[in-house]
């Protein structure tokens, strides 16, 4: 699915308009269907409604809604908030249909002072004042009135957007002037600001109604960001030869462990080898030797001449594809064992947990990093490795997004909704996984996972797309069966067969 800015979506719009060709109104009546289909299916005609309308087409969404609830049988109070005395052609259009309609609905067309009515905790709210048009954040009497609704016990449902949040940046958006609504029926398709962790409270459950926009506008625009699901991930599984064995399907060195860390190498191992490399092999310091021939009797263990810690590069000659850092440490040593490892490593390498934090701290490395490289930071690790904090969700991304571009790098930015940044400057969001994942391990696991992937033959972007996919669907089919607060690392491991199959369905 693509995410589409507010710019493209009135210009999507605009399209569907003149190429269809349908009326502007009458796709207003198509969204407002949708709307009301979704509002009636969801909660009762018992429920008094109230909607609350701003002069665009937001607004007149609202007064269309309005309108069909009253049709449905539901008590229906709109409010129409035109301070300027100028409404939108299909506002004013919607605004004379809703006056003219047969059932009983009371509408209050308000041009200065309001008193709001009292919103019980039977009420359902409509909010309609603002959509992806919004530019700047809410001010004076609208702030108002988006404070009263959140302080009261309403159910409140937002038409496309929540009113006072904006389609992509809110970095210095006001938040106690942002509509907290409990579902938000959005059109055609989702918008970059719901994909972001901080946004969260102010959306609720999200719903994407299709009003059926132009498929060849949709199909032909280029979107900067997207959100992958089941079927694109299904077009990307390759086919097993009946004829493999295992020199043929890939061979991974993972560079993982210190003393004390044995099981961040055993979990990426593990995930290494369900994912189908044909081999794996674990670079690691000589004490944890024991633990990962005991824990991963499949891998081969390779021991470095320190017995605590990673101290030396490894040939990568016999290789397909490299992980570096589960359970590292960040000794000095290690820092040069590892940007020694980087420089010689030839073939595709990922770079995650302590590696992400070396370099973090020497980061004039960053630009000795080779393009292609894959790196796998959450939030924090991000941060470091930029060298400043951000202050936000949206202002992360675009870090993370610019860093991608500049370092021709894809960079996996964990999170809820994990966040593929490609050298060309696109951006795919993940939508499996759950909270139950948070949990210590769970990044090694996505590290061992993509690293199998690779040395599978998988290109980088394959790669990152399908192993954040399956790390969080087998999170999902663990939490089903375990439930999310009983979830550890090793859980998402033992249900990476089962993510597979699903996709074979």
């Amino acid at each position: 699915m693509k995410i589409f800015t507010g710019s493209q979506l009135r210009e999507l719009d605009r399209y569907t308009i003149e190429h269809e060709p349908v009326a502007s109104i009458n796709l207003m009546e198509r969204a407002a269907r949708a709307v009301t289909r979704a509002i009636t299916a969801a909660y009762p005609a018992t429920m008094p409604v109230k909607v609350f309308c701003g002069p665009g087409n937001n607004g007149g969404d609202g007064l269309a809604v309005a309108r069909m609830l009253a049709e449905s049988g539901y008590s229906v109070s709109a409010y129409l908030f035109n301070i300027t005395g100028k409404l939108s052609p299909d506002c004013a259009t919607n605004l004379e249909r809703l006056k003219a309609c047969r059932h009983d609905v009371s509408c209050l067309e308000v041009h200065d002072e309001f008193d709001p009515p009292v919103l019980g905790a039977d009420t359902l709210v409509i909010d309609a004042l603002f959509g992806t048009g919004l530019s700047k954040t809410l001010s004076g009497g609208f702030a108002s009135l988006v404070k009263y609704i959140n302080r009261s016990a309403a159910t409140v449902v937002s038409i496309d957007m929540p009113s006072g949040l904006m389609t992509e940046d809110n970095t210095y958006n006001v938040r106690a002037n942002i509509i907290r609504a409990h579902l938000t029926l959005t059109l055609q398709t989702k918008k970059l600001a719901f994909m972001l962790a901080d946004n969260q409270p102010f959306i609720g459950h999200t719903e994407v109604l299709d009003i059926q926009l132009s498929a060849e506008a949709i199909d032909s625009m280029r979107a900067l960001y997207s959100i992958q699901e089941d079927d694109d991930i299904r077009r990307l599984i390759k086919p097993r030869d009946a004829f493999a064995h295992k020199g043929t399907m890939g061979s991974a060195l993972l560079v993982a462990g210190s003393r004390g860390m044995a099981g961040a190498a055993a979990l990426a191992a593990k995930a290494c080898l369900r994912s189908g490399a044909g081999k794996v092999t674990v670079h690691t310091p000589s004490c944890n030797n024991g633990i990962l021939q005991i824990s991963v009797p499949e891998a081969i263990i390779h021991s470095d001449i320190d017995d605590r810690r990673v101290s030396e590069a490894v040939p990568t000659d016999n290789y397909n594809a490299v992980a570096v850092g589960p359970g590292l440490g960040q000794n000095e040593s290690t820092a040069i064992a590892l940007i020694s490892q980087i420089r010689r490593t030839k073939v595709p390498i990922v770079i995650d947990a302590d590696a992400l934090n070396i370099i973090g701290s020497h980061r004039a490395w960053v630009q000795q990093l080779p393009q292609g490289v894959i790196m796998t930071p959450h939030p924090k690790e991000l941060e470091r490795l930029c060298g400043t904090a951000a202050t936000g969700d949206y202002e992360r991304l675009s870090k993370a997004r610019q860093m991608a571009e500049s370092l021709q790098a894809y960079i996996l930015l964990k999170g809820h909704y994990s966040a593929l940044c490609c050298p060309d400057g696109t951006v795919t969001f993940n939508t499996t996984g759950n909270a139950g994942m948070a949990t210590a391990g769970s990044g090694d696991v996505l590290t061992g996972i993509i690293c199998g992937l690779l040395a599978r033959g998988y290109k980088q972007d394959e790669a990152c797309r399908i192993g954040m996919y399956l790390h969080g669907r087998a999170g999902d089919l663990a939490a089903d069966d375990l439930g999310q607060e009983s979830l550890i690392a090793s859980d998402i491991i033992n249900y990476l067969p089962k993510a597979f199959k699903s996709l074979k369905l």
